[in-house]
């Protein structure tokens, strides 16, 4: 029921939604004044939510701020977030990342610079498809690849979601008592939730935010005035991300 509901929330929150909503009352009302108030109103819509610059500006204020490697300390595990694989039925001989797979990357990067001794991995079928491996076991297969000795992997597959994943890795975590120092990998657009639900449920650690979607502002026309569709994206997924969290602070799962 979680899932439907939060799919359906993410559906009402697309500004693409919001914009042909009032597309749809500028073509069916009646009042000419209220059809002028609804085509002024998408096309004002339309224009802030294609503009790259106040996307960015956006994304800047709510990502976690990045560190620098040269300032991470050492730490006896790393817990990995996932969420950054695609399901492609017809071919399932191979791992499909998405964009946020700097969360592992740059994990692993840490890992080989020896500033992390293990590396849990927390995340299961976030898409509810039995055929589908879960993306703990996914992530493991790349780090394999990659020259990660088994024993420093540690998987946990059940997490469906980010409150889960605090939950079943603080249990984890429980396991290994000697595990004092705790490094927490996300994107940095979804490092806020993350810390809540993490110290909701009792685990200490230090945050390494990852997958960017910030830059330095950029002056330039094309950057500043022209629309683009990518803009529009970041804008669903930055305000997806804002109301999960709200609605984590509501459940009391952060």
């Amino acid at each position: 029921m979680f899932f439907i509901l939060s799919k359906t929330l993410d559906f009402l929150l697309m500004p693409l939604v919001w914009v042909l909503a009032l597309l749809f009352l500028a073509v069916f009302l009646k009042s000419v004044k209220w059809r002028r108030i609804s085509l002024v109103s998408a096309l004002v819509m339309l224009l802030f939510f294609s503009n790259p610059f106040f996307a960015n500006l956006a994304w800047r204020a709510w990502e976690a701020k990045p560190v620098p490697v040269s300032e991470v300390g050492n730490y006896d595990v790393a817990v990995v977030l996932t969420g950054v694989t695609s399901f492609k039925p017809d071919i399932t001989d191979r791992v499909h990342t998405n964009k946020g797979a700097d969360r592992f990357l740059h994990t692993l990067q840490l890992y080989r610079l020896g500033k992390v001794n293990k590396i849990l991995i927390t995340g299961g079928k976030g898409f509810l498809m039995d055929e589908m491996v879960p993306e703990a076991e996914q992530l493991k297969r790349v780090l394999l690849l990659a020259g990660v000795p088994e024993k420093d992997l540690i998987v946990e597959t059940g997490a469906v979601n980010t409150r889960e994943n605090a939950v079943y890795a603080a249990q984890v975590l429980a396991q290994h008592p000697s595990w004092k120092k705790v490094l927490l990998v996300t994107s940095a657009f979804h490092m806020r939730r993350s810390e809540g639900c993490f110290r909701k449920v009792g685990v200490t650690f230090d945050s390494y935010p990852t997958d960017f979607y910030s830059s330095e502002p950029i002056f330039t026309p094309d950057y500043t005035f022209m629309p683009s569709a990518v803009a529009f994206e970041n804008w669903h997924h930055l305000i997806h991300e804002i109301a999960g969290f709200v609605v984590y602070k509501v459940l009391g799962y952060s």
